[in-house]
C-alpha cells in the first residue's frame, strides 16, 4: 500500500500579506503552486496534492489572497490581475526559489496565465484548467453573445453589499448551488461543502473573493507578449461559465501550448476526472512530456 504524504498547513508573509497554504511532499522537490479560484480555497486541490507530492514535487496550494484564512486587504486595487500574479513571485521568492511551475484552475489559471506572461523568466511551466488567457477573453465576449450571456453574473458581482448578502443567505445556499449545479452529480458532498463554507465565513472572505471581479473594472495592459514557458490546458468541455472556442484564442497567446479535452467533465474538471488529471499533470509537470 502507497502511504500519501502529510499534508501541512502553515501562514508565511508574502510582500506584505499573509498567506495561508497547504503543503506537502519533499522540501528539495521541484517547487508547484496550485493556485485555486472562486469559490474554492486551498481544499480545492486535494485530489491533486498527494499524488503530485508522492511523485516527488515540493506543492504548495496557498489560499489565495480574499480568500480562506490569508490576509483580505482592504480596496480594490490590491485584487487586480497583476497584484496577485505577483504573489506567485513572492512565493517563489518565500521558497528561495529562482523558478517554480504553476497550476491554476478558474482565477487561479488567470493568475498562471499572467504570471508566465510577466514573469517567464521566473516560471518554468504552467498548467492551466477550464480558465482563458485574460487577453483572450475580453475579445471572445465581445464578438460571442453565448459567452457574455454565461458571464453575466460578472455584472451583478459589481453591486456593492448585495453579492455577500445574497451569497450569506441560508447558510451560503448560493455558494453551495454554484458548485452543485455546475458540476456532475456527487462531485461535492456534504463533507466537502461544509469545509469551504467554513472558508466562506471568515471575516471578509466573501468581499475578498468578490473584489477579484470587480477588480475587473481597473485598467490593466495588456500583457507584454506571447507566453513564452510551456503551456498545457486541460478543458472540461461541459463547462457552464467558459466556452471551447476560449481555448483556440488562448493558445494563440502561447509560444508552445497544447490542450487536452475532457469531453465529460465540467468547469470542475480536477475533482470530476481527478485520476486522468493528475496523469497529464505529471508527465506535463516533470518533464516527461511537452507540448506540441
Amino acid at each position: 500500500m502507497t502511504t500519501q504524504p502529510t499534508i501541512e498547513t502553515r501562514s508565511i508573509r508574502v510582500r506584505g500579506q499573509v498567506l495561508h497554504l497547504a503543503e506537502a511532499g519533499p522540501e528539495d522537490g521541484p517547487l508547484v503552486l496550485l493556485l485555486h479560484g472562486f469559490p474554492e480555497f486551498w481544499y480545492g486541490w486535494r485530489r491533486q496534492i498527494g499524488p503530485l507530492a508522492a511523485a516527488g514535487l515540493r506543492v504548495v496550494a496557498p489560499d489565495q489572497r480574499g480568500y480562506g484564512r490569508s490576509s483580505k486587504p482592504d480596496g480594490l486595487s490590491a485584487y487586480h490581475l497583476d497584484e496577485v500574479a505577483a504573489d506567485v513571485v513572492g512565493l517563489a521568492d518565500a521558497f528561495g526559489r529562482p523558478t517554480v511551475q504553476v497550476v491554476g484552475h478558474d482565477w487561479g489559471g488567470l493568475v498562471a496565465w499572467r504570471a508566465a506572461a510577466q514573469y517567464p523568466e521566473r516560471i518554468a511551466r504552467a498548467a492551466i484548467l477550464n480558465a482563458p488567457h485574460p487577453d483572450a477573453f475580453g475579445a471572445y465576449a465581445r464578438r460571442t453573445p453565448s459567452q457574455l450571456l454565461r458571464s453575466g453574473y460578472i455584472g451583478v458581482f459589481q453591486l456593492p453589499w448585495l453579492p455577500e448578502a445574497m451569497m450569506r443567505a441560508g447558510t451560503f445556499a448560493l455558494l453551495r448551488r454554484a458548485l452543485t449545479g455546475s458540476s456532475r452529480p456527487g462531485t461535492f458532498d456534504e463533507a466537502a461543502l461544509a469545509r469551504y463554507a467554513e472558508a466562506w465565513a471568515e471575516p471578509g472572505a466573501l468581499t475578498g473573493m468578490l473584489n477579484w471581479y470587480r477588480a475587473l473594472r481597473l485598467p490593466r495592459r495588456p500583457s507584454p507578449g506571447p507566453v513564452t514557458p510551456p503551456v498545457l490546458m486541460l478543458w472540461g468541455r461541459r463547462d457552464v461559465a467558459l466556452e471551447p472556442g476560449l481555448v483556440e484564442e488562448s493558445l494563440r497567446h502561447c509560444a508552445a501550448g497544447r490542450v487536452q479535452w475532457f469531453p465529460e467533465a465540467t468547469h470542475w474538471v480536477q475533482h470530476e476526472e481527478a485520476q486522468a488529471v493528475n496523469v497529464a499533470l505529471l508527465a506535463f509537470l516533470t518533464g516527461a512530456e511537452a507540448p506540441a
